[in-house]
């Protein structure tokens, strides 16, 4: 029996291709199985490729691989473009009698699977179940009891009504029902299940999850692919704590709306991705002059412009480490799995309250859409620390008026970080320009109180990297003469491809970067390594172009810019082709 299952259904955007796979994921999380999903969908609402993949297995999976065990083929294009990934003895599932499917052509060794979708599902009530009937096939050749089902359904389509549950219900098993009667189908599959009980997360959920856990009462977005779903998320959970979510007229509005909430006191975020950064960006340098925390979410997709809207890069790292004019002080935290989208927007808050600084969270397409099944232990809500930092109230504010008895908000001191005080607080009151300003905040043009207050600002950088852990996260063989080095998205498929790359006879010291600014300092892990590797998905190397700048070593780069996530099987490949020197040209190895 293979250790894990991978399926995968397909066809045109309005096809019912998301909600038919988040459906199954949900009937084997709940069975007790862990999951791993990858999407790939079209930039329109109609038309175009799109599919939701599963793989699957009782043990932790971290990555997709290049493999297809069982596809549902909603249309013939959906056989073509997995075509690559199916196998001998790959299951395909389509319907035979649907016109535009009656003469597929399926790669020699698997098996087809025709299947009268539609009308099975008007036996059990509606042509617009066909999918559930496909479910139900995908369920028997699969072994997967299908009563598993039934609960993911249930929550599914129970706002319809109990008779829209028990129609699809009824689908599912005709589904099964026919392939049991009609197919003679001998397969290793046998999918397991536990009595373990597992949340299945995105990314963009966990970040909104974090961000409620950590205290966000104020949100203004703006609709963007892939970062709609943390305002999804929080809309309808953060009231329910007395926070408020805000649709903005547009990106700039959004940012300058949290910028507003945040100096009222409240934890405040907004989230979008690279083209709503471009448009943020003028109000950066605002929130850094003014100090006021604020966590700004960027959930990277393919650009430049418009770009690829539904497709994967990380290509806005130089965006979040510089935009802006001027000299800014920020932060830059980059989560590695789902789980850590959750953790480090907690930290994002605190950090972004204790230095009175905007943090920027960079995640991207491949962490918001990919759902995967966490122990519920895993979001432990009593390890979660609330940090405000240096918040005056009205019995330590004398300290920190000047001798007319005026508040000094940007006070000069050793750390950086000045006093900050909520609306309200007795002799509290301040204002802050956006020009250059002394202590109160007033506007200057005094050499010297601007220096002091460039410094001041600059000084809370310094003064976290002293206090914070800003450690990498490490894996493989620690003494290892190869190094790979990578951030975001990329931690699972390369801890799943030292597996492969050991059982090849490579020896591989894997370092994941979850902060990029301030960032650990890799001098030592560089030097001590033979051959240095930064696996990213951009063009350019733009974190190996900042890791040279640090240790001054050039290192080799592998670079995938395609759109598409790597995969475990895929990078072990590349990885090894870079150790071996068969790769002429590391840096264009994944961009055919």
């Amino acid at each position: 029996m293979p250790e894990d299952l991978n399926w995968a259904i397909g066809g045109e955007a309005g096809d019912g291709i998301d909600s038919t796979g988040k459906i199954f994921a949900q009937a084997l999380s709940r069975a007790g199985r862990h999951v791993f999903t990858s999407k790939d969908f079209a930039s329109r609402i109609r038309g175009g490729y799109t599919a939701y993949k599963i793989r699957t297995s009782v043990d932790r999976v971290e990555s997709v691989v290049d493999r297809l065990d069982i596809l549902i083929a909603l249309t013939e294009r959906t056989i073509h473009e997995n075509e690559d990934e199916l196998h001998e003895g790959s299951v395909i599932i389509y319907d035979g009698e649907r016109s535009t499917m009656q003469d597929v052509e399926v790669p020699e060794g698997t098996h087809a699977m025709t299947v009268p979708l539609k009308s099975l599902a008007e036996d059990a009530g509606g042509a617009i179940m066909r999918n559930v009937v496909a479910l139900g096939a995908a369920c028997e050749v699969a072994n997967f009891p299908i009563e598993n089902l039934d609960e993911a359904l249930a929550k599914r389509f129970s706002d319809k009504g109990e008779a829209i549950v028990e129609n699809n219900e009824k689908a599912a098993r005709l589904g099964q029902e026919y392939v049991a009667e009609n197919y003679d189908l001998d397969t290793d599959y046998d999918l397991e299940t536990t009595d373990n009980d597992y949340v299945l997360l995105n990314g963009d959920e966990a970040i909104g999850m974090g961000a409620i856990a950590a205290g966000c009462r104020f949100y203004s977005g703006y609709p963007i692919t892939p970062a709609t779903d943390v305002m999804e998320y929080l809309t309808g959970r953060i009231e329910d704590y007395g926070g408020a979510v805000i649709q903005a007229e547009d990106e700039l509005s959004a940012v300058n709306m949290a910028l507003g909430a945040a100096r009222a006191g409240a934890r405040s975020m907004t989230a979008t991705s690279g083209p709503g950064i471009d448009l943020m960006t003028e109000t950066f340098g605002l929130v850094a002059t003014t100090e006021t925390p604020l966590v700004i979410c960027d959930v990277m997709r393919s650009g430049p412009s418009t770009g690829m809207p539904t497709k994967q890069e990380q290509g806005d790292l130089n965006m979040v480490l510089y935009g802006g004019h001027g000299e800014i002080p920020r932060f830059v935290v980059a989560p590695t799995t789902v789980a850590e989208c959750f953790w480090k927007t907690v930290e994002a808050f605190n950090l972004a309250e204790q230095y009175q600084t905007p943090v920027f969270l960079v995640s991207d397409l491949a962490l918001a859409v990919t759902e995967q099944t966490f122990p519920p232990e895993a979001f432990d809500m009593d390890e979660i620390e609330i940090k405000r930092g240096n918040v005056v109230d009205e019995d330590e504010i004398d300290s920190w008026l000047d001798e007319q008895g005026r508040f000094q908000p940007h006070f000069p001191t050793a750390d950086g970080v000045s006093p900050r005080a909520f609306p309200g607080t007795t002799d509290g009151a301040h204002m802050t320009t956006g020009l250059e300003h002394d202590s109160l905040g007033r506007r200057t043009e005094e050499e010297e109180v601007r220096v002091e207050q460039v410094d001041k600002r600059n000084r809370k950088v310094e003064t976290a990297k002293e206090n914070e852990d800003w450690d990498y996260r490490e894996f493989g063989d620690p003494d290892a003469d190869t190094l790979v080095v990578s951030w975001g998205s990329n931690e699972g498929a390369m801890r799943e491809a030292l597996e492969l790359l050991d059982e090849n006879g490579h020896d591989v010291r894997f370092i994941s970067v979850p902060y990029l600014f301030p960032r650990p300092d890799l001098g030592d892990e560089v030097e001590a390594a033979e051959d240095v590797i930064v696996v990213e998905c951009n063009a350019t190397g733009q974190f190996a172009d900042v890791l040279e700048h640090d240790v001054l070593e050039r290192v080799d780069r592998i670079n995938k810019y395609t759109g598409v996530r790597y995969k475990a099987d895929e990078l072990a490949e590349d990885v090894a082709a870079a150790i071996t020197g068969d790769a002429d040209d590391t840096q264009e190895v994944e961009a055919e």
